[in-house]
């Protein structure tokens, strides 16, 4: 019998039934990895060492990018009913406003910039992967796992009413989505280099009472004759009205001299000195735009923030994912969406392996893809805490798709199909799938945009036109299920003038107002891989279905 090392008291153990997939942590990341996972048809069970999800606004911001992963997964929906917009950030100087920041995106992107308590993120998810049968195995804990080459052994450790059971449970494959202190990056070895800033910061979620407009930040600073900032206040909006999840330089009283934990790792939450409402009153005189009062705090705590990197995403069976991944500040409101990303990139690989239909380069290309975006947003948001957005020089666009997370690509990923030497097309292999609306089809009297036509499928196989020069729409479409085992899809995309084919029993629709080939810059006989995460894993112009079997190769196993 095992022993409890906090009661003492005896602790049974049990063999727990083999599962595909076990996932450590059900933050934002680990239930997006298990919802997609359950979405493919795979098995999966999903604990967290804490008996409920914990009720403070951390995480708040929702990229656009993000929200499109979750219009693919079906729930974009319910997302958008809880949140509330973000329009803008206006900034103070010294009480001047220094002007004000329009969060505008190019009309073909689907989605704009969005605000979400964490804990409401997690509601959303926690209920959609519930319609799947599964739920989270709350007050139950990884504390070690050993693999070998055909799964992995965890030990849980569960505890209810005082009492602490343990379970031995086998499964194909284990993800660390369990934070900054995370067990499983640890138990694997994976080294995790970076570092502590040393200001600490409070947070707050308030109501005030002024007149700025809503949807708006407000980032409101003092600086010092030197030049350099000595006091800050970080206003985020939240759904409630009024609401914001205020974040500010903590006063000498309030610092706590808090060391590190046992590995090393300053992030977060870490306990200590709670500020009051009196404190946060007391910065809001100071650098508020506008004299105001805040009432109705719902939570408030003392924030470290530290930036970090594991050398590699995973070994054999078993992957982190998230900040068990990759920590950085939450300037642009990066870390949870990055995390997202990476669960959505590695669900439909590890789907494919569970099936025995991946290619051995498969898995590995999820460190391939991963680490160099955790390598780039680390960076990035270092840059931005120390300097600001300033610290990039580059137009406003460019800065809000790349905060958007609209530029993440693979291009040089293993997996994507380069394209022929000469071709220098604008949208490439490992480039994000854009969005594009004015589709019209033979029975519905309504346009619809691509991303409905890609809802809740996997990979999609998008031809467009007439293929003089190519096989025919349907010979594609005829390989695409041959050489997937029937996991791929094929839409087909006309021009507006082309009359119906339906010769090819393919699916189509009419591109009415052109915005297909402008978004995908095809003129006649094109045909494009859209991964299940959204990404072109080919582009093939014109398209050959030994073009395709090639493209399909580098994923799929024959």
């Amino acid at each position: 019998m095992a022993r409890s090392a906090s009661t003492g008291r005896s602790a049974s153990t049990a063999r727990g039934a083999s599962t595909d997939v076990l996932i450590a942590g059900a933050g934002p990341v680990g239930l997006t990895l298990a919802a997609e996972l359950r979405r493919s048809g795979v098995s999966c069970r999903i604990v967290d060492r804490l008996p409920a999800r914990l009720p403070y606004a951390k995480a708040v911001g929702i990229q656009p990018r993000t929200l499109e992963l979750f219009d693919r997964m079906g729930l974009v929906r319910d997302v958008l009913d809880a949140a509330v917009p973000m329009r803008g950030q206006l900034t103070y100087v010294n009480g001047a406003e220094q002007g004000r920041i329009e969060l505008a995106l190019p009309p073909e992107v689907p989605y704009g910039f969005a605000a979400l308590p964490q804990y409401e993120t997690e509601r959303v998810l926690e209920e959609f992967l519930g319609r799947f049968g599964t739920r989270i195995e709350r007050s139950t804990e990884l504390v070690a796992f050993a693999q070998d080459p055909v799964g992995v052994t965890s030990r849980l450790r569960s505890s209810s009413g005082g009492e602490e059971e343990e379970e031995e449970v086998r499964s194909r494959f284990l993800v660390g989505c369990d934070g900054a202190h995370s067990v499983v990056r640890k138990a694997l070895g994976l080294t995790f280099e970076g570092g502590a800033f040393p200001e600490e910061y409070m947070l707050a979620d308030v109501e005030v009472g002024w007149g700025l407009p809503p949807g708006y930040g407000v980032r409101s600073m003092h600086r010092a004759e030197d030049g350099t900032i000595d006091d800050l206040l970080v206003c985020i909006p939240l759904p409630g009205e009024g609401r914001y999840r205020m974040s500010m330089l903590v006063p000498p009283e309030l610092s706590a001299d808090r060391p590190a934990s046992g590995d090393g790792v300053a992030h977060g939450l870490e306990g200590g000195t709670t500020p009051a409402l009196a404190d946060i009153q007391k910065v809001l005189d100071r650098l508020a735009p506008e004299p105001v009062t805040a009432s109705a705090l719902r939570w408030s705590s003392v924030f470290r923030i530290s930036h970090w990197l594991v050398d590699r995403y995973g070994e054999g069976r078993v992957f982190v994912a998230g900040d068990a991944a990759h920590i950085h500040p939450p300037t642009g409101a990066q870390g949870m969406n990055t995390g997202v990303q990476d669960a959505c990139n590695l669900a439909w690989k590890l789907a494919l392996a569970v099936e025995g239909a991946a290619d051995p380069g498969l898995l590995p290309s999820y460190d391939a893809e991963r680490h160099p975006v955790g390598e780039e947003v680390v960076g990035r948001t270092v840059r931005h805490a120390a300097e600001g957005v300033q610290a990039d020089p580059t137009d406003l666009e460019t800065l809000l798709l790349r905060e958007a997370q609209l530029l993440v690509g693979y291009r040089e990923s293993p997996i994507v199909s380069p394209l022929p030497p000469g071709d220098e097309a604008v949208l490439r292999p490992g480039d994000r799938a854009p969005d594009c609306g004015g589709l019209t089809g033979d029975i519905a009297a309504y346009p619809v945009r691509l991303f409905d036509l890609l809802r809740g499928r996997g990979h999609v196989l998008l031809v467009y036109g007439h293929h003089p020069a190519g096989d025919t729409p349907g010979d594609l479409a005829a390989a695409a299920r041959e050489l997937t085992g029937g996991r791929m899809e094929t839409c087909r995309i006309l021009p507006a003038d082309a009359p119906p084919d339906e010769a090819t029993g393919v699916p189509h629709h009419h591109d009415s107002r052109g915005e297909f080939a402008r978004q995908y810059r095809v003129e006649e006989g094109a045909a494009f891989v859209v991964r299940p995460d959204g990404y072109l894993g080919a582009c093939l112009r014109p398209p050959t279905v030994g073009q395709l079997k090639e493209a399909l190769g580098r994923v799929f196993a024959w």
